[in-house]
């Protein structure tokens, strides 16, 4: 039997900097779980700077994260790209209104990136890690637990639910981004890697 992939997007405001950071380091880690072609990851702006290679200090950051940036393109946040994705990871959560705009039905299934990480949190491990038949199916299973958790908890503020955008901005900007991000990221990879 021939499973779809798990499909996560992750999402930001010119697609240059933060979102192609995130799927390029998640589509990295999620490979080695999983295998090539199991997930993909994908990434979109609200306002892309379409067609654009990724902000060369975001990816000097990536590159030394040990994660590569070679052939990225930016691209435009279109309905199509939400409506097929099993879980969108935000940048911040001012993207989550833009993304439930475009597919209200997304709503259960969107999550500012470092929101995302701090639900899983509180997810007890052998909740995450049942049997499944694939990574969509597990993808989905992580996604349903971390929106069970929302409202149960503190919430996060948004300093400390959002990633900082960087964009024309200092290099220890670029730095505080690329840290939040690999700050989050091992909690986001456990939870979505094969059980």
């Amino acid at each position: 039997m021939t499973h779809r992939p798990a499909r996560i997007l992750n999402v930001c405001t010119g697609n240059i900097c933060r979102s192609p950071f995130l799927e390029r380091a998640l589509q990295a880690e999620l490979d080695r779980s999983w295998g090539v072609g199991a997930v993909e990851v994908a990434s979109a702006g609200t306002g892309a700077l379409a067609g654009h290679p990724m902000e060369p200090q975001a990816r000097d950051r990536l590159e030394a994260a040990g994660y590569s940036a070679d052939g990225f393109v930016a691209r435009h946040l279109e309905e199509d790209l939400v409506a097929g994705a099993d879980l969108v990871l935000t940048a911040s959560r001012a993207h989550i209104g833009r993304v439930t705009t475009l597919h209200p039905r997304v709503l259960r299934r969107v999550f500012a990136f470092r929101e995302f990480a701090h639900l899983l949190s509180a997810v007890p491990a052998d909740a995450l890690h049942g049997p499944v038949d694939s990574a969509r199916e597990h993808v989905a299973r992580a996604t349903r637990l971390a929106s069970a958790e929302r409202g149960m908890g503190s919430p996060l503020s948004d300093d400390e639910a959002d990633v900082v955008d960087p964009y024309r901005r200092s290099p220890e900007v670029f730095d505080a981004m690329a840290a939040q991000v690999m700050d989050a990221l091992p909690t986001v990879v456990r939870a979505l890697s094969r059980p």
